[in-house]
C-alpha cells in the first residue's frame, strides 16, 4: 500500500472581480462579479514508503497549495489525500501525528524560549515518552549536531541553526512522512550540506518518506530519484529522474577546443555556441554517437581537446515548464 495516495485533488479559490476606482468599488457592493481561480486541478499520484520525491514547479504552480492539502492544513475543493490509508481530512488528528512538516520561511519553534525548551514543549504536545524523546534527540544530534546550539534562545539562532532546529522539531515524534517546503532557501553552502545530509540520513536510518518542494536544483540532484512536476496546478511530469532526462532532453553536448577559431558545421549536430576557439555542438544520441561526431569533426578542423556534457536537470525542468 502506498504511504501517500492523492486522488483527483482540486483546489479552487473564488475572488470578487471589481472595476477600478470608487465607481468600481460601489458597483461591486451592489452587484459583485466572482472569478474562480483553479490553483490545483485534478492531481492524482501515489508515493511509496521510503521514497524521496521532488515536487516542483514554477512560482504560482500550486506546489505549496498541494503540500498544504496533503498535510491537512488546507481542505481541498474536490478529491482526497490518503496518508497510510487514512483520509487526511476525515482523520486529521490521527494523520498529523504521523506527519512532519517544515516550511522554509516559517518556524514552529517558540522564539521566546531556548531551543531545548521548544523541544520539550513539543514533547508534551505530541505526548512523546521520555525514552523515545531521548533516543530521537541522540539521533538528531549525530546527524545535525543539535546539542551545540540547544541552549541558545530561538530568536538568537542564525537561519541555518534555526532550520536545523525546525528539522529536529519535525522529527521528534518519529513521523513516517516528512514534508519539506524550500528547506534550503537562503542558506549558505555549509547550511545546505547539513540539511541534505539530514534528509539522506533520516531516510536511511528511519525509512522516512520525504516530499521535497524546492527551486534549488542541487537539492534535487543530490537527494531525489523521482520527480513530480506541476504547472498551473496541473500534473506535467511524474517519473524517475534519469528516465525523464533521457526522454525530455535526449541529447548530449560536445565541447570542442580548437587550435584556431575556425569551426565547421555538421549535418547531425547543431553548432549552438561559439566563443573564441571553443565550439559547442548539440547532438541527438539516437542519430549519432559522440565518437562518430568527434571523428567527423576532427577530419574537418584542428581539434585540441574535447569534452562531453550530458543534458542537465535544469534543461529538463525548463523544457517541462514550457510544455
Amino acid at each position: 500500500m502506498a504511504v501517500i495516495e492523492v486522488k483527483n485533488l482540486t483546489k479552487d479559490y473564488h475572488i470578487v472581480k471589481k472595476e477600478e476606482g470608487l465607481k468600481g468599488a460601489l458597483k461591486s457592493l451592489v452587484k459583485s462579479e466572482k472569478k474562480t481561480i483553479h490553483a490545483v486541478q485534478d492531481l492524482s499520484f501515489s508515493i511509496e514508503k521510503g521514497e524521496i520525491v521532488a515536487f516542483i514547479g514554477p512560482n504560482g504552480a500550486g506546489k505549496s497549495t498541494t503540500v498544504k492539502m496533503m498535510s491537512g492544513i488546507l481542505r481541498p475543493t474536490k478529491g482526497s489525500v490518503l496518508i497510510n490509508g487514512l483520509d487526511a481530512q476525515k482523520n486529521r488528528k490521527k494523520v498529523v501525528q504521523d506527519l512532519g512538516v517544515v516550511f522554509g520561511q516559517r518556524s514552529q519553534l517558540n522564539w521566546d524560549l531556548r531551543l531545548g525548551e521548544s523541544f520539550e514543549l513539543l514533547k508534551y504536545i505530541y505526548l512523546i515518552d521520555q525514552k523515545k524523546f531521548e533516543e530521537n534527540m541522540e539521533i538528531m544530534d549525530e546527524i545535525l549536531g543539535i546539542r551545540e546550539i540547544i541552549d541558545i534562545p530561538v530568536r538568537q539562532l542564525s537561519l541555518g541553526q534555526r532550520m536545523r532546529g525546525d528539522l529536529v522539531a519535525a522529527m521528534l515524534h518519529s513521523p513516517s512522512v516528512l514534508f519539506l517546503d524550500e528547506p534550503t532557501i537562503g542558506l549558505d553552502v555549509e547550511g545546505k550540506y547539513a540539511i541534505r545530509k539530514f534528509i539522506k540520513e533520516i531516510n536511511r536510518v528511519k525509512g522516512t518518506t520525504v516530499i521535497l518542494t524546492t527551486h534549488d536544483l542541487g537539492d534535487i540532484q543530490e537527494l531525489c530519484k523521482r520527480l513530480i512536476i506541476i504547472n498551473h496546478g496541473v500534473l506535467m511530469e511524474d517519473g524517475p529522474l534519469d528516465e525523464m532526462v533521457e526522454r525530455i532532453a535526449p541529447y548530449k553536448t560536445l565541447v570542442v577546443e580548437l587550435y584556431d577559431d575556425k569551426s565547421v558545421s555538421h549535418e547531425k549536430a547543431e553548432l549552438y555556441s561559439k566563443e573564441g576557439n571553443v565550439a559547442k555542438y548539440r547532438f541527438m544520441k539516437k542519430e549519432i554517437t559522440a565518437a562518430q561526431l568527434i571523428q567527423d569533426l576532427s577530419a574537418r578542423m584542428a581539434i585540441k581537446d574535447v569534452a562531453i556534457e550530458e543534458a542537465s536537470i535544469d534543461d529538463v525542468i525548463r523544457i517541462a515548464y514550457r510544455q
